[in-house]
């Protein structure tokens, strides 16, 4: 009788068209190996102009961190309690900081035309991502629940109704605009702004007009040519490693 293992329990490798193998090629379709948290960056990257996305980034995480513990406390906790008034102060001081750094980064990306490269998606998302957090900071407003709520909120309620949408955005009912603040535009806002990152990781920042784009962050599949980039391509700028100490300027010129 045969001990050998029979087919039934012989061991199987997987796949090309298992599901986990269709996932991991999805996921890297969507950004190329080496993107993600790249250790090295072009030398342009050192200007401070580059910094206001990521400050807005992480004045987007103490602003939901901040939210989150408030919801927890409830729409009267901050003002009954001196921590929830504290919190309440870092929740608002953390969305006036997250507007600054915003606003400062989307006209600097602006005046460096950062539509560039296949970058249109990128500008758009990040534009949607402001619009989408006016509205969300201004439903906060009008869950304060003070004098200066229920001035915004009864002038709010005369421009809706004279837009015709009144009906269907009651700004002075406090259930219904906590609704949206807490749950339904941060969502939309988390989405849009994670979708941002995801095209930034995948296109890479945008040069400063007259720089050229490293090789990295080039689109798969381009030509290239036996000792680098095809002629028809930009030349890679220099790269600094996060250890090294960068140089400051506009950026490399050609």
């Amino acid at each position: 009788m045969s001990t050998g293992p029979t087919e039934s329990t012989r061991p199987t490798t997987g796949g090309s068209d298992t599901w986990t193998a269709r996932l991991s090629r999805w996921i890297e379709g969507l950004v190329p190996k080496g993107q993600w948290l790249p250790d090295r960056q072009p030398a342009y990257v050192a200007s401070w102009v580059y910094v206001f996305g990521v400050a807005c980034l992480a004045s987007l995480v103490v602003v939901i961190v901040s939210g989150l513990v408030l919801t927890l406390g409830g729409v009267t906790w901050w003002h009954s309690s001196s921590v929830g008034h504290f919190v309440n102060s870092v929740h608002l001081w953390s969305v006036e900081l997250f507007f600054a750094t915003m606003v400062i980064h989307l006209w600097g990306k602006f005046f460096m035309a950062a539509w560039r490269g296949h970058r249109g998606l990128t500008w758009a998302t990040g534009a949607l991502a402001f619009f989408g957090s006016l509205g969300t900071a201004f439903s906060g407003y009008l869950i304060q629940t003070n004098f200066d709520s229920q001035w915004i909120s009864t002038q709010a309620k005369d421009g809706l109704n004279a837009a015709g949408i009144g009906a269907y955005f009651n700004v002075m009912n406090v259930g219904q605009m906590v609704l949206w603040h807490v749950s339904l535009l941060p969502l939309v806002v988390g989405v849009i702004v994670g979708l941002h990152l995801l095209l930034v990781r995948r296109r890479g920042v945008v040069p400063p007009i007259g720089a050229e784009a490293p090789a990295q962050v080039m689109e798969p599949g381009a030509a290239r040519g036996p000792d680098g980039p095809a002629p028809s391509e930009p030349r890679p700028a220099p790269e600094v490693s996060s250890d090294d100490r960068v140089r400051t300027g506009s950026g490399v010129r050609p």
